[in-house]
């Protein structure tokens, strides 16, 4: 995702544009088995550097977190 001025917000329950964002910026860096095994306190920080998140660490919960895990396993599959 491009930092863009026009883009939407994007918010904690944006699980796909969430993990098209940290497909963008790791790649193949983290097959599937990684990405599950990611701490929670990791991926929130990743998560609130995505250019045009709206959310805080506030709102994030461990139901969100787990869901964008799993968005993120589809989407690096998807790229394979």
């Amino acid at each position: 995702m491009k930092d863009d001025k026009f883009a939407l917000p994007i918010h904690w329950n944006d699980y796909e544009d969430i993990a098209m964002g940290l497909y963008e910026k790791f790649g193949d860096d983290f097959s599937e088995s990684k990405i599950y095994r990611i701490r929670f306190t990791d991926l929130l920080e990743w998560v609130l550097s995505i250019p045009n998140f709206a959310g805080t660490r506030e709102e994030s919960n461990e139901g969100h977190l787990e869901q964008i895990q799993s968005a993120w396993v589809y989407e690096w599959r998807d790229n394979q």
